[in-house]
């Protein structure tokens, strides 16, 4: 079969589009027929070897966390599934990037049916980062204001979504690019970072503030002045640490994977209530042309690449 893999860390050179043996499913495991992976500015720092010191992999690497695809074969022990079922799922180990891959049936649900295939592909990764962020550490409910900062991104778009379904009033950052995507999707006030800063514009404080970027620690503090006593700020980027008298929780986390939300997700997009915005789509073979522009800054939303 053909896959993406690198042999050593490096800059996006070192994806090499080439023949590999296709893998076969051990016990519990089931062999995927991938419709489509998708792309995570995580890759960059797994393909870069940045993400060595925090979730290491072997070399060579298959990248790749988010997968969609059609079951092949099936392993031993295993009756959750049969050949022919569409499943997504998040691979914590990589491999998405190939014509096939193995995988634990335990990090897989049935796909949803609303939508492409390709498409669900841009799904698990950010929309259960957007999950925990709102409901396990901001606790974002009806009623509530919560400030998306990076609500253009693929996380922003699920984190906007989700957040307004969940009756909270949303304030989104985003760019001249990405305003009409993130106004669509349900915020009820976009600010365009670029050409005013998001503490001249909001009027009042929030309950909570969901940071999507990296910020210098001036901006993260900047982010937890607009935060009410008694609120939270939650990064998935950079560690915000606020005024030493502010009555305002900080929170730094990193998205576990979680099949019961992951599900709850896809019933959801079933349920029309969540949509999925895939803004590129590429051949597997063109990986390395897509890390180099998001690298440059060329590319926005979420990108999936096929087979």
């Amino acid at each position: 079969m053909k896959a993406a893999r690198i042999h050593e860390f490096g800059d996006a050179s070192v994806i090499r589009y080439e023949e590999v043996p296709q893998p076969a499913p051990g016990p519990g495991e089931v062999l995927i027929q991938v419709a489509a992976a998708s792309y995570n500015p995580s890759d960059v720092g797994f393909r870069s070897g940045f993400m060595q010191a925090v979730l290491p992999v072997d070399l060579p690497y298959v990248p790749g966390a988010d997968v969609s695809g059609v079951i092949a074969e099936v392993g031993q022990d295993v009756d959750s599934f049969a050949v022919g079922d569409r499943v997504i799922g998040r691979l914590d180990r990589g491999g998405a990037s190939a014509e096939y891959v193995a995988a634990s049936t335990g990090v897989l649900v049935t796909a949803p049916t609303t939508i492409a295939l390709t498409d669900a592909a841009a799904i698990p990764v950010v929309a259960l980062t957007a999950w925990q962020a709102l409901f396990e550490h901001a606790n974002v409910g009806a009623g509530q204001s919560v400030l998306v900062n990076g609500a253009g991104g693929g996380v922003g778009i699920f984190t906007v979504q989700l957040a307004k379904h969940a009756g909270a009033h949303v304030v989104a950052t985003a760019s001249g690019r990405s305003a009409e995507a993130v106004r669509r999707y349900g915020a009820d006030q976009i600010v365009d970072y670029t050409l005013t800063p998001v503490t001249e514009a909001l009027d009042g404080q929030v309950d909570a503030v969901i940071n999507l970027v990296a910020v210098t620690p001036e901006a993260a503090a900047d982010l937890a002045s607009l935060v009410q006593p008694g609120g939270v700020i939650v990064s998935i980027t950079t560690p915000v640490e606020p005024p030493a008298d502010a009555d305002v929780a900080a929170i730094r986390f990193v998205a576990r994977n979680d099949v019961e939300q992951l599900t709850e997700i896809v019933e959801l997009i079933d349920a029309g209530a969540l949509s999925v915005d895939v803004t590129e789509s590429h051949p597997l073979r063109d990986l390395e042309l897509v890390h180099r522009k998001s690298e440059a800054g060329q590319t926005h939303g979420k990108i999936i690449v096929i087979p």
